[in-house]
């Protein structure tokens, strides 16, 4: 959450000449509400489901940059199915700094409670750190974030 993976993803896409989807708005579009209102309305599990079915339809695609939500990766079976069908980056972000980014207009519901906010955190850490690629993000813009991954890949 806040790591700028929306933001890289679409600076690699660029470099590389790729498509970028992200999965919560592809998400909001077709739901016809931000990701917030689906968790209010429907749930987090409802979201979930969504967000499963997504990264199932996205698969297909090559050359393709897929930014995904905070959360995507806490799911077992879609965490083993991104790895198996790509290459996992992680953007490892430090806490004080995900605080920075983070707005404080709803946005981000699982935001909401700072003590909540960093139990997650750390718990995320652990499956995070199955990603193929984890890549220091804290300390950077978002195109010098895109250019250490590409070179990290190989695709500089």
């Amino acid at each position: 959450m806040a790591a700028g993976k929306t933001t890289v993803a679409r600076a690699m896409a660029a470099r590389l000449g790729w498509r970028a989807e992200d999965v919560d708005e592809l998400i909001e579009a077709r739901e016809r509400l931000t990701v917030a209102d689906i968790f209010a309305r429907h749930g987090e599990p409802y979201f979930r489901a969504a967000e499963r079915e997504m990264i199932r339809l996205l698969l297909p695609i090559r050359h393709a940059i897929v930014a995904t939500g905070g959360g995507t990766f806490m799911d077992p079976d879609t965490r083993q199915t991104l790895n198996l069908d790509g290459t996992t980056v992680w953007l490892d972000v430090p806490f004080t700094e995900l605080l920075g980014r983070l707005p404080a207009d709803g946005r981000r519901p699982l935001a909401a409670d700072r003590q909540q906010l960093e139990r997650l955190y750390v718990l995320r850490q652990t499956a995070y750190a199955q990603a193929h690629v984890r890549i220091d993000a804290g300390d950077a813009r978002a195109e010098e974030v895109a250019d250490r991954v590409l070179d990290r890949l190989g695709l500089a």
